[in-house]
């Protein structure tokens, strides 16, 4: 099936979209993984923020945000809230998800480093898109989780 990518600003989100979105990081983040937090954290809506959505047959089965410089990290970009929906998980699309947001990042913020908090387990994931692990692992939510950067040079 071919996925059709769409990046939004928060106010160009449909009710449907932020509906689903936010249904769709619940499900994975909350339910899934059991990790009980406030996922409505402000940053969606700050200024800048982009929404990346990867539909199929008009429903989200792919999702990121990308946060400019200064929202999250002082000195980064920030990518984060990853996930792929899980009857989709295992079929290809995290990769051209990632590819899809480092090509914005670069586009949008030509000269400015990638920053990612990754859960531990996803390291060699990251890895692939030119991520380098720069922290030792520490606990997000009671998950273990490093810090990973990605250069602007990187390829």
């Amino acid at each position: 099936m071919t996925i059709e990518w769409q990046t939004k600003r928060f106010d160009e989100l449909s009710n449907d979209e932020l509906y689903d979105l936010l249904k769709l990081r619940i499900d994975v983040f909350v339910v899934e993984q059991t990790c009980y937090y406030s996922d409505l954290d402000d940053l969606d809506r700050a200024d800048g923020v982009l929404h990346l959505l990867g539909k199929i047959n008009n429903e989200i089965v792919a999702y990121l945000r990308i946060l400019p410089q200064g929202v999250h990290y002082d000195d980064y970009v920030a990518i984060g809230r990853v996930l792929t929906r899980e009857d989709v998980r295992n079929k290809g699309y995290g990769h051209p998800l990632m590819a899809e947001a480092i090509s914005l990042c670069k586009q949008r913020y030509p000269k400015a480093d990638i920053k990612i908090s990754a859960q531990q387990h996803l390291e060699k994931f990251y890895e692939k898109h030119g991520f380098v692990s720069v922290s030792d692992m520490y606990l997000e939510d009671d998950i273990p989780h490093i810090a990973m950067l990605r250069a602007v040079n990187s390829n």
